[in-house]
């Protein structure tokens, strides 16, 4: 969020430089930042696999892979050719100690002013990896290196990962990326609640009833059965994804976009959530797994009938959680959070909702029943930001009607210039040196012994999840969740 500038040189290096992430998601977004010039002339990719691949057979892996993930209308042969100048293919097994000679010979051979080590691997290899740049002297002050999630499986091993790669990294030299803050409506939530006077008054219990986050996703596990089972949605999404999104709509003001003052704010919040009882963890959180449905029109089958999944399983694939936080602003507004695979669609979204008024005088149209007053903020598949509020419905009567102000950015600003992915943005403020989007180390240890108590519970629990069929909404038991308080889940249809 701060305006640092980009330094006159950087190499990034891509740990797992053949695996999905790479090739899918951050060598696409790499490209997107050359074709809008946001690269300095001396930056250099170097893309690390195990596959004896040379430097041709690799471009072409990648092209192809590129131009599924790259808009047709955002592909220009001369821009990807020039792309392809900065990128290297450089054969190096991880776990092979001896083979980190060959990464540092080749980025002695192009020094950097700042060099970028994102680790695109299983967290399992986080120490080895860090141990080995270590000892080649690449932890230097001008080196940073980047963690994937999931940052360990529990509050133990979290802290193990922190403590191997903290040898050798300072906290400052440390990205922990959630790729979800770096979506342009995240930032717009800071603007909107920062930069207006508008909300600051009404952004607090006296005025607020309740605040929903989803993240919802139509898609099953897929081919990550093996990994997936031993995460489950609690650890893949709720401990990191919507506990930071919980943070940014909780946070007090920072005292500037300084990524520590940013950062304080957040942990504060993570501090005040009230932490569970076994007692809360059964009436406070709901937690699901899909069976056979119906998935954009075609048979889906169970998680237990997923490649890779035992038919006993009992890992979560849909979870929702009504937190609190124990401070002035917040006590008594629940903070709902909903999140599952195979739902009926994918969308990612905040519904702040606002109190009713104390007496309604007017009569209100057929269908219309509720209080509309809210404020959208979604996330994904289109970003915009909507105001919902009652008017009257034209005619002879005073009937309200809900409707809405929008802010969609894609007409709200005249531009040519197309909104960044999540990555994008993130690789950019990691090259620059800006921590503000990035999970500091306490934040990460808070989330864990907040969540932990779900975790131990669940596991010791013998009935194990609800089911609920592939394209519902989950278990009857979510909505349950938030009608015992008097209120409903946010539904824009």
């Amino acid at each position: 969020m701060s305006q640092l500038q980009l330094p006159k040189s950087f190499n990034l290096v891509f740990f797992g430089g053949t695996g999905d992430l790479v090739t899918r998601k951050l060598l696409p977004g790499m490209y997107q930042c050359d074709r809008n010039g946001q690269l300095v002339r001396d930056g250099r990719i170097y893309c690390l696999g195990r596959q004896d691949l040379t430097q041709e057979m690799y471009l072409a892996k990648i092209e192809e892979k590129a131009r599924e993930f790259i808009p047709k209308a955002d592909w220009n042969d001369g821009v990807w050719s020039a792309f392809l100048s900065r990128l290297q293919y450089v054969r190096v097994d991880a776990g092979e100690p001896a083979q980190y000679a060959v990464l540092k010979e080749v980025l002695e051979r192009n020094p950097a002013e700042v060099n970028v080590f994102f680790l695109s691997v299983a967290p399992s290899f986080f120490t080895t990896v860090c141990d080995n740049l270590a000892r080649q002297g690449l932890s230097r002050a001008n080196c940073r290196v980047v963690l994937e999630k999931p940052l360990g499986h529990d509050l133990a091993s979290s802290n193990a990962i922190t403590e191997a790669v903290g040898k050798h990294y300072r906290e400052n030299q440390i990205y922990r990326i959630d790729h979800y803050l770096g979506k342009e409506s995240v930032q717009n939530l800071m603007a909107l609640r920062f930069g207006n006077a508008l909300f600051e008054p009404l952004w607090r219990r006296e005025w607020i009833s309740n605040v929903q986050i989803t993240i919802a996703e139509e898609v099953g596990i897929g081919s990550r059965g093996g990994f997936y089972e031993g995460t489950g949605a609690l650890r893949d999404m709720v401990q990191n994804h919507l506990l930071q999104l919980l943070c940014f709509v909780a946070m007090e003001p920072p005292v500037s976009l300084d990524s520590n003052a940013i950062r304080d704010e957040k942990l504060k919040v993570l501090e005040s959530l009230i932490p569970f009882t076994e007692e809360d963890v059964f009436k406070k959180t709901v937690r699901g797994q899909y069976r056979a449905g119906t998935s954009r029109g075609k048979p889906a089958v169970a998680y237990v009938e997923e490649a890779g999944i035992p038919a006993d399983s009992k890992t979560e694939t849909f979870v929702a959680i009504k937190a609190e936080i124990a401070n002035w602003r917040w006590a008594g507004v629940p903070f709902y959070l909903f999140t599952g695979k195979r739902l009926p669609t994918r969308l990612a979204e905040i519904v702040i909702n606002f109190r009713d008024v104390p007496h309604q005088i007017f009569p209100l149209a057929p269908g219309a029943a509720g209080a509309p007053a809210k404020l959208v903020i979604r996330l994904q598949p289109d970003e915009y930001i909507r105001l919902y509020l009652y008017a009257k419905q034209p005619g002879d009567t005073m009937e309200l009607q809900p409707v809405y102000l929008d802010l969609n950015f894609a007409g709200a600003f005249k531009t040519n210039t197309r909104r960044a992915e999540g990555y994008e943005r993130l690789l950019l403020d990691i090259i620059r040196g800006n921590q503000s989007l990035f999970v500091r180390q306490d934040e990460l240890e808070q989330a864990w012994r907040w969540v932990e108590p779900i975790l131990n519970t669940w596991a010791a629990d013998p009935a194990g999840p609800k089911l609920y069929a592939a394209g519902t909404w989950g278990p009857a038991a979510s909505a349950e969740l938030l009608s015992r308080d008097g209120f409903c889940w946010h539904d824009e249809d």
